[in-house]
């Protein structure tokens, strides 16, 4: 089968490797019908994220069920499912807290050894683990575009937004309008966030976050003034770095109000310096870690199936699988929002 393979920094390709088997009772194959880029990939394709060269990349995935592990009784081949990022097992310690993203036996789909040795979705075809906990049918109506979303964008900017404690009321910014960071704008939004701020350097972003109810801060017109003109002077309540970068965590810290949230959700995958005189003085809370998507993403199918959380205007591109080293340029050129892959 066709598959995207990460060969070096920079590079990616189109190549044949071997279908999937089932390997455990609890099993399923699905047959990818859409694939995304995300930001995630493009650390991949950066070399910030290592894996093996010729290991198959991807983690967003909607598709048709067309085998299933005997255990299996809650899919049935010809169903049509989304999936989330990454496994879990539903029975160590920290599932059974509902910390799926904690779970001793995770996996995450496209991220070689490191991360489990699951062949990534950006294929013709992907073996799912634990598919009951993992795989959620397509509600009736929904678009792959959108169902896309719920397995991995939607969800962690979801999950930033929840898990940050985020109230009712509350003033939010967001670093970084990327897709996650715009998912976070609408999650905040519907959670109730009386002002949003978004801040970013791309006109077009800041324009979309401000259609969806927040208020631009360009990166380069001091969003600290903005924040502190959304909250009379105190600092946001709550601010959520979607970057994965020290800038924008240095940046969080001044925006926030004294005992207010810092929430981490983009990807940090090096070491840096955080400036915990300022963290301490101002009594901040910092919080971090991927997103826990198998333990949301009913909320967040049951919000995006009443219109509530709407992605589909972040895709801005459909490309054919054969075309996914073009599409990993143009989402490294920022050119893109979401690019979704079909066969």
């Amino acid at each position: 089968m066709r598959a995207v393979t990460f060969m070096a920094p920079g590079q990616v390709l189109v190549q044949d490797v071997p279908e999937p088997a089932l390997s455990h009772p609890r099993d399923a194959i699905v047959r990818i019908e859409a694939s995304g880029v995300c930001g995630s990939d493009l650390h991949i394709y950066h070399g910030r994220v290592k894996i093996e060269p010729g290991f198959t990349i991807g983690h967003e995935y909607v598709g048709t069920v067309v085998e299933t592990g005997d255990d299996v009784r809650e899919l049935a081949v010809g169903d049509r499912v989304l999936g989330c990022f990454q496994t879990a097992c539903g029975r160590c310690f920290f599932c059974r807290r509902g910390l799926f993203h904690k779970c001793d036996e995770s996996r995450t789909f496209g991220h070689g050894a490191t991360l489990g040795s699951l062949p990534g979705t950006q294929a013709e075809l992907a073996l799912v683990p634990n598919a009951e906990l993992v795989l959620r049918k397509v509600p009736a109506g929904m678009s792959d575009d959108v169902a896309l979303f719920a397995g991995d964008v939607m969800g962690t900017g979801y999950h930033a937004v929840v898990e940050s404690g985020l109230r009712p009321g509350d003033s939010v910014a967001v670093l970084g309008l990327g897709p996650v960071g715009l998912c976070a704008v609408q999650a905040a939004r519907a959670v109730g966030a009386a002002r949003v701020i978004a801040v970013d350097s791309v006109p077009e972003r800041l324009s979309m976050a401000e259609s969806f109810g927040a208020l631009p801060a360009p990166l380069d017109e001091d969003p600290r003034a903005a924040a502190r003109e959304a909250s009379e002077g105190r600092g946001v309540d709550v601010c959520i770095d979607a970057v994965g970068d020290p800038r924008a965590l240095e940046l969080a810290l001044r925006l926030t109000r004294k005992c207010g949230v810092v929430q981490a959700i983009g990807v940090y995958a090096e070491r840096c310096e955080v400036h915990m005189g300022l963290l301490w003085i101002k009594a901040l809370s910092l919080r971090s870690g991927h997103a826990n998507v198998i333990g949301h993403i009913d909320a967040v199918l049951a919000m995006m199936s009443a219109g509530v959380l709407d992605p589909s205007a972040l895709v801005t591109h459909h490309m054919k699988l054969d075309e996914a080293p073009e599409a990993y340029a143009l989402y490294d050129r920022r050119e893109a929002l979401k690019i979704v892959l079909n066969p």
